[in-house]
């Protein structure tokens, strides 16, 4: 059930809940370095933010809002992330992830472990965003067409 839906009831409810869906994700991510919640959580609010839209609202404008090339791009450069934070204490010959290794001028280990952590919390949601975002894109037949980003069951209809 792609597109637009038939209900103005749930696409104004849809739109409307979206920008508080992303915004909820953005804080769960913030949070969990300190508190319950983190990457995984926010990252599937961010992803439900942008897979909601593709479900009720016309495709030509779901897809602009998040075109289908957001979901590798983000998840890619998620890992990235992740995978940078990770390695940077082996460098400075500390372990994997142990980011106290990382000696920063005035600033307490503690301090450097806190802000380790929130930069893995923000790349594991980036990349659980891409991941499950992608694989929305993959099991609905989403592609690029004519320039035109639209799930594949309204392909007839761009082209016209």
């Amino acid at each position: 059930m792609l597109g637009t839906y038939p209900s103005v009831v749930v696409r104004v409810v849809g739109a409307i809940l979206v920008p508080f869906m992303l915004l909820f994700g953005v804080y769960i991510i913030a949070h969990g370095h300190y508190g319950p919640g983190g990457g995984f959580a926010g990252g599937v609010f961010l992803a439900v933010g942008a897979i909601l839209p593709r479900m009720t609202l016309s495709p030509e404008l779901a897809y602009r809002i998040f075109p289908t090339w957001v979901g590798p791009l983000v998840g890619g450069l998620g890992m990235m992330l992740f995978l940078l934070v990770a390695v940077a204490p082996l460098l400075v010959g500390g372990a994997f992830l142990d980011y106290g290794a990382i000696e920063v001028a005035g600033m307490a280990a503690s301090r450097v472990r806190y802000l380790g952590i929130l930069l893995v919390e923000i790349a594991v949601g980036l990349a659980v965003f891409g991941a499950l975002l992608l694989i929305f894109d993959v099991l609905t037949d989403a592609e690029d067409v004519a320039g035109e980003l639209t799930p594949a069951a309204n392909r007839e209809e761009v082209r016209r």
